[in-house]
């Protein structure tokens, strides 16, 4: 009966809704703070009542500043004065709306007032600083220049002021998403001269959020902190340009010819400088507070409404925002009203399952961080799953997410049909993987594995605090891959951009609707949470063999780094990690005991194959004892198996991050960092860390282990009723 449910909800998303949907959004700017951001959660709020869902809007109060004073021109060796704008283009209509959208610049640069000679950094991630080094460029007292990609945004500025930079220049190369990727808007889907990429440069690696209430939701009543004593803004100001703005500085400058992998594609000789091109960044904002617009609503379980099922989207957007987040939230919506629409016909899920429009995600993950901080207690003991997308467009299925949902999730996407192929989306995700694997080995593994691996997440989007925080097992869930974006967090990234370059006939929106909401069906309605721990322990002691093959590299490379300097090839200073020694005085890595870590990983197999023999033991007889209603009684066990693998510690130099086996990398932003407090450690050649974290983790993954021990336990017991 609950599959016959789900195929008359699959039928229900309408793409011809899914584009009125989304030219109601994106039909203004809305950032944050502005009028059309509340009268579209005015809006949302408006559609969930409509389907027959109960609903609110939950208010935070957050620091959030805008620009008041941008200005940046090179004054050496010539002058030249940076447009620092965009311009409407003929025929989209909503590229035209100056007055309302909000200038090109990075939410949480510190304001600042600077002049210094430029140094070309490419993508400014460490390792760009250790070529720096070794062609003897220096970024101390100097503006970097760094081009978008490599990394999140905020890690640039972050690893320009640890390196003695006063001030960072961001731009978009069009080798990464412009002309050299294919005709530029608004003649092809890529970003034209004048295109900037706007967004945050929090260092949301230390904590996403609110920068006042760090760890507590920003209710009216929450003590906030002094804007001085903020860790989170950038250390000194950052500005995104164009790359029309960037050419004139890059061609300006002198010095020595970048490597063949740091050239971009305009028509210049990328050099490193420093000068003879001098810059004057000048930046100063309104760090005032704006309110955001959490649209919350609730479909209550039947059976058992204090398990929680979330689904999340943000509204949200730096300008108009049609592919992001938009795409997403259309699908979202027409989720709820499919939903809606199957509980007036007499479905009624076994789980509450709670329906969240987030605000405030573009600047910091805001919206949604601030209600898990407001809502924390409920959640460890309520939530089951949180299911997240942000934006969406024509192609593959992308999934990531915690490891246990790995075999739930393959099972929803081997009954979802694309919209093209007509196959499952399961199937054309396997075709893909197998295009792209490198080793016999690898297809291998995508051929006969039961499931497709799953990513693992880091951070750049809402599931963060529930993951990360809270400890709620989540995913990430969006397609693409057959359509080019290159106007990301631009005026471009509207109404008319998406309906010509992307999910043109929005068929890939209805089937991410049927996709999560199938998911979010099947989980709601699950006697059993289907929860399956041989993915984890197997994707666990993945991690434990990376990590030490990761420390084998690492005392390898401190051993070349000291015969190099040894020999004369270069200096120590090379490597920014390490002070400047004499040769053979680098300290050599010191063994590290990965028993504590393997010890728990092999506990953890064990029991995640008692588990299994358990659900299996189950499922005989088409399930019978699956149905019992003693079954029901494992559930508050499995609830708590995500939070059994976060500490209240949290990782180390960053407690909001409770999680220890997946979060953003320090020096990555986005891009997640697998059991990070021993990883980073070994990465940082922190030894005593790295072997104190691996006992931390092993213990931790000792007690996932006897947790779900327990819970094969209570299943054995609860099926022999």
């Amino acid at each position: 009966m609950e599959r016959d449910w789900e195929t008359q909800f699959r039928a229900i998303p309408d793409p011809t809704r899914l584009r009125e949907s989304l030219r109601r959004l994106s039909a203004r700017p809305h950032n944050v703070g502005t009028a059309y951001d509340r009268d579209n959660a005015e809006w949302i709020l408006a559609q969930f009542k409509s389907y027959g869902l109960s609903a609110q809007i939950e208010s935070f109060d957050v620091l959030y500043p805008t620009p008041l004073e941008r200005s940046v021109e090179m004054v050496a060796p010539a002058h030249f004065r940076l447009a620092l704008h965009e311009p409407a283009v003929a025929g989209d209509p909503t590229s035209a709306q100056q007055s309302e959208q909000l200038p090109t610049y990075n939410v949480y640069s510190i304001d600042g007032d600077v002049t210094a000679p430029i140094v070309y950094v490419n993508y400014g991630v460490p390792a760009d600083y250790a070529i720096l080094a070794r062609h003897g460029v220096s970024v101390k007292g100097a503006i970097v220049i760094a081009r978008y990609g490599g990394s999140w945004r905020g890690i640039k500025p972050k690893v320009a002021a640890e390196h003695g930079a006063v001030g960072c220049l961001i731009y978009s190369d069009p080798r990464d998403d412009g002309y050299a990727e294919g005709a530029v808007f608004p003649k092809g889907a890529m970003r034209p001269a004048e295109g900037v990429q706007r967004g945050s440069v929090m260092e949301m690696e230390i904590h996403p959020g609110d920068p006042l209430t760090p760890g507590v939701g920003a209710t009216k009543d929450a003590k906030r902190l002094d804007l001085k004593d903020v860790t989170v803004l950038t250390k000194i100001p950052v500005l995104p340009i164009s790359y029309g703005d960037a050419q004139p500085l890059l061609a300006a400058m002198d010095g020595p010819v970048v490597p063949r992998e740091w050239r971009g594609a305009l028509p210049i000789t990328y050099r490193m400088g420093p000068g003879p091109a001098k810059v004057h960044l000048h930046l100063k904002s309104n760090w005032g507070s704006k309110t955001l617009y959490d649209v919350i609503a609730r479909i209550p379980g039947a059976t058992a409404p204090d398990e929680w099922v979330i689904r999340g989207n943000h509204h949200d957007a730096w300008v108009n925002g049609a592919d992001d987040p938009l795409a997403g939230q259309v699908a979202l919506l027409e989720e709820a009203r499919a939903l809606g629409a199957l509980v007036a016909k007499g479905w009624h899920p076994r789980r509450t399952i709670i329906y969240c429009a987030w605000d405030g995600e573009e600047p910091g993950l805001l919206g949604s961080t601030e209600w898990v901080e407001t809502h924390e207690d409920e959640l460890r003991k309520h939530a089951v799953a949180y299911f997240n997308t942000d934006g969406n467009g024509r192609g593959f299925l992308n999934l990531g997410g915690s490891h246990v949902l790995e075999a739930f999730l393959n099972g929803v996407a081997r009954d979802i049909d694309d919209p093209e192929t007509h196959e499952s989306v399961w199937k054309r995700l396997q075709a893909l993987q197998l295009a792209g694997a490198t080793s016999a080995s690898q297809r291998a593994d995508v051929r006969t594995r039961a499931n497709l691996h799953i990513d693992a997440l880091g951070s750049g989007s809402d599931y963060s605090p529930f993951l990360q925080h809270a400890g709620i097992a989540s995913t990430n869930i969006g397609y693409g891959g057959e359509d080019q974006t290159g106007v990301y967090h631009s005026i471009y990234d509207d109404f008319y951009w998406y309906t010509h370059f992307s999910d043109t006939n929005f068929v890939y929106g209805r089937a991410l609707a049927q996709t999560v909401g199938t998911a979010v069906m099947r989980l709601a309605d699950a006697q059993l949470i289907p929860y399956d721990f041989t993915g984890l322990s197997e994707t666990i002691n993945q991690y434990v063999g990376q990590l030490d093959t990761l420390a084998k590299h690492e005392a390898d490379s401190i051993a070349e780094l000291n015969r190099e300097v040894r020999d004369g090839v270069f200096a120590a200073t090379s490597d920014p990690r390490r002070p400047t020694l004499a040769p053979d005085t680098i300290p050599l890595a010191p063994h590290l005991d990965f028993a504590p870590l393997q010890n728990g990983a092999e506990a953890l197999s064990r029991a995640a194959t008692a588990y299994s023999q358990a659900v299996t033991a189950a499922e005989a007889n088409d399930g019978a004892a699956l149905a019992s209603p003693a079954v029901a009684s494992v559930n508050p066990t499995l609830v708590q198996s995500e939070r059994a693998l976060t500490s209240p510690q949290g990782l180390p130099g960053r407690p909001w991050y409770q999680h220890l086996i997946y979060a953003p990398g320090l020096y990555t932003g986005y891009g997640v960092k697998t059991v990070p407090g021993v990883r980073e450690a070994i990465e940082q050649h922190q030894w005593t860390d790295a072997d104190a974290q691996i006992v931390r983790v092993g213990e931790v993954l000792q007690a996932e282990a006897a947790l779900v021990n327990r819970a094969a336990q209570e299943l054995k017991a609860a099926a022999s009723r």
